[in-house]
């Protein structure tokens, strides 16, 4: 079981924005019963995930509407939420450094 850090951060984002709730918490569910032991395992389960340096890995949330930066640690199973907001704002910041 893998733990996800900052959870908070999707709670109140789909309280702002209600429309991805479910595609979050989808997500999120996904992500927390999974044993992912490098990107390629997460390319399996999500094929359009794109893998970045420094173990990041950006998903694409409710048809690529919104996008979702998370940092893993593989062998202690656990996955930093880094950024998660629309593709436009996605598109402002450097996704390798969040």
């Amino acid at each position: 079981m893998k733990r996800i850090i900052a959870k908070k951060a999707l709670r109140d984002y789909w309280e702002k924005h209600p429309e991805c709730e479910q595609y979050l918490k989808t997500w999120y569910e996904t992500v927390r019963t999974s044993y992912w032991r490098n990107p390629m395992e997460i390319k399996k389960t999500y094929a359009s995930a794109s893998i970045l340096k420094d173990n990041r890995v950006v998903f694409n949330i409710k048809g690529n509407s919104y996008r979702l930066v998370v940092k893993f640690n593989y062998e202690r199973q656990w996955a930093f939420i880094r950024f998660i907001g629309t593709h436009e704002e996605y598109d402002k910041i450097n996704a390798e450094e969040i």
